[in-house]
């Protein structure tokens, strides 16, 4: 009987293609709640004929699509894989450096340039061009460049995403040339010259009326709302809409028509972007028909992706994996919870940084003790305590101690508190979340209900840490359809996709892969 068993087990049928959805911001209560208004053939699809997992968590923090998203193709955190977040300041130019701006490679479609040289570490779909001798397709197709070129690593054919100048679809000459079938799509049907005369209203007229989910007075004052996209920033309008994943599904339907794509006995990784989080990132209290509908369509447009695959591949040759991102940024703009009496402030780093260099100059000397912020990192002058030979851990220290007295701040971590501070859960998930070359020297932690204002004036809400759900779904042979409600780390899809693909788990990832039977 062991031996049968063994036997059964080898000779499993080896999945042709293998396609990677990664949701930005989908949320399990969200995906649950609007159930009664999908079809059969898409999310419910996946929640009850795969393995549904409803409560996957990321071990780090604060959590942004870049980081989320290398963290899910590397099965690692940003400590090793170093994509702390979707900008950090450098050290050398004082400058913020986008996660994958690479001046070295130009772009297709844009002047931006871009490679995934910033990931530290290997990536799924790294490690299948590597096993097969780059004879695998890999491709990665999102709205949003950071999305698109972490997914695809470092050895793909090709990253593809939508540029929030011109609305073209964009590629990077670090992955070669611009594919003929991406060619013909953005001659054909530029989404630059059709985005003009879109309007966004729910795909169900009424919907809001006859379900809603949200206690919200949205619903009850706001008849079906309509969006256009014509002013200068469209194209960002347009990514956060429920109108995206249908022009993401386009051009993913164009390239597999014009590929290579599960064509032949050797495995291919198609890694999609998708997007569920809220319109223009605006409080689900401000906007909760638009966050329905979004879903609503996510639903219709994984049914079409199923049956595109299942078309090329065949069911027996398909494995899909649907994953979220694993965090919420849908906060802006909430209302005012101090007109509640509630607990909350903003908390502006440019203020903090200005404070506190004026704190340390009558200690160590008048000059420009703190370099810059970035996000909630303040970046100390390291050049100048050298050059005054003071002790870097003194000051650090001292600095520690003057912000963690500030309103609104809940704690002050400094890198040194991140090699060799106390290890509980908040420390253990922060570190996690640190980088020592990309990382500040400071990491400042607000109270719930607070917010960080950059100092380039855009803000970061952190709503502390409430507890979201986030859902892993994986559907394909083999698998044995279940709901396994324990909490699972999302950091264990990478390896579950290699064991899948039977190859070696990403060079950096710990979590065992997810049982699937």
């Amino acid at each position: 009987m062991a031996m049968m068993s063994i036997e059964a087990q080898t000779t499993a049928q080896q999945p042709r293609l293998v396609v990677h959805i990664l949701v930005d911001q989908l949320r399990t209560d969200y995906l649950e709640a609007f159930s009664p208004l999908y079809g059969e053939n898409g999310l419910k699809r996946l929640m009850t004929r795969g393995r549904y997992f409803p409560d996957a968590r990321q071990a780090f923090k604060p959590v942004d699509r870049a980081s989320a998203t290398a963290s899910m193709v590397t099965g690692a955190t940003p400590s090793d894989h170093g994509i702390t977040s979707l900008k950090w300041l450098s050290r050398k130019t004082l400058q913020p450096i986008y996660c994958v701006d690479d001046a070295a490679y130009k772009g297709h479609q844009t002047n931006e340039a871009s490679s995934p040289a910033s990931m530290l570490t290997t990536s799924v779909a790294d490690e299948l061009e590597v096993a097969t001798g780059q004879f695998a397709v890999t491709y990665a197709i999102a709205p949003d460049r950071d999305m698109a070129v972490l997914m695809a690593g470092h050895v793909a054919d090709g990253a593809f995403w939508i540029s929030d100048q011109t609305g073209s679809w964009c590629g990077t000459s670090y992955y070669g040339d611009y594919p003929s079938w991406a060619s013909v799509y953005e001659r054909m049907e530029p989404l630059s010259q059709r985005i003009g005369s879109m309007t966004w209203k729910p795909v169900v007229e009424g919907a809001h009326s006859d379900f809603h989910y949200f206690q919200s007075i949205a619903f009850d004052k706001k008849t079906d709302f309509s969006h256009s996209f014509t002013d200068a920033s469209r194209i960002r309008q347009f990514k956060t809409s429920g109108l995206v994943n249908e022009e993401v599904y386009n051009f993913v339907s164009r390239c597999v028509e014009g590929s290579y794509l599960g064509r032949d006995n050797v495995p291919d990784l198609l890694s999609i972007g998708l997007y569920a989080g809220n319109f223009e990132n605006k409080s689900v209290l401000l906007a909760p028909s638009e966050l329905q509908d979004t879903y609503v369509r996510l639903d219709r447009v994984i049914a079409d992706l199923l049956a595109l695959f299942e078309h090329l591949a065949g069911p027996k040759g398909t494995l899909v994996v649907l994953s979220s991102t694993g965090y919420s940024d849908t906060f802006g703009g909430e209302t005012n919870l101090q007109s509640y009496r509630l607990p909350s402030g903003t908390f502006s780093m440019e203020r903090a940084s200005m404070l506190l260099n004026m704190y340390l100059v009558p200690l160590y000397g008048k000059a420009q003790w703190v370099e810059g912020t970035s996000g909630n990192n303040i970046y100390l002058n390291h050049k100048l305590i050298e050059q005054k030979q003071l002790n870097l851990n003194e000051v650090l220290t001292r600095c520690e101690e003057f912000l963690g007295q500030m309103s609104g701040v809940r704690a002050a971590y400094t890198a040194r508190s991140m090699a060799l501070g106390a290890w509980d859960q908040t420390v253990s998930r922060i570190r996690a979340g640190w980088h020592p070359e990309r990382s500040g020297d400071i990491i400042v932690e607000v109270c719930p209900g607070w917010q960080v204002t950059a100092a380039d004036g855009s803000a970061t809400v952190h709503p502390g840490d409430a507890y979201e759900p986030y859902p892993v779904m994986i559907w394909g042979p083999e698998v044995v359809a279940a709901q396994i409600n324990s909490p699972v780390m999302a950091t264990a899809v990478a390896p579950t996709l290699a064991r899948c693909l039977r190859i070696r788990a990403p060079n950096a990832s710990r979590e065992a892969p997810l049982q699937l039977r």
